[in-house]
């Protein structure tokens, strides 16, 4: 059995609501904050595709607006074991240290467990901000 098992049954979970009419692809993600509370999120397709939100996207910005900004990791849920978009990278970096774990999951239960850091070399993080 997982160590992750509550958050790959909540990912899981969530990618059976995603609302993907054009790609057909079901995304769920689960994120666990420092504190140890879990969001769950689905993707949601748009016909205007700029439209389209990430399952990521949705779990950290339900985490957000609930006051929890700071993230231990992600669980990322696909049939075929995607990993996160690079628009999803960029937004966990402004949430997470390089080392948060990510972990990407199939529907065999196979997952590869990875940091962002690994993901996003050479992040741009808020602290660039600091360096001008």
């Amino acid at each position: 059995m997982s160590k992750y098992k509550a958050l790959r049954d909540l990912a899981k979970s969530t990618a059976a609501h995603a609302h993907s009419p054009y790609s057909k692809a079901k995304v769920g993600a689960a994120i666990e904050t420092e504190d140890g509370t879990l969001f769950g999120g689905c993707n949601v397709e748009n016909s205007s595709f700029g439209g389209t939100t990430c399952a990521e996207q949705v779990a950290i910005f339900k985490a957000v607006s609930e006051g929890k900004k700071r993230l231990k990791r992600v669980y990322v849920y696909t049939d075929a074991g995607w990993s996160p978009c690079g628009i999803c990278r960029q937004i966990m970096s402004e949430f997470a240290s390089p080392e948060m774990e990510v972990i990407i999951s199939n529907k065999d239960g196979d997952e590869k467990v990875t940091s962002l850091k690994e993901l996003l070399p050479l992040a741009f993080t808020p602290e660039e901000y600091q360096k001008r």
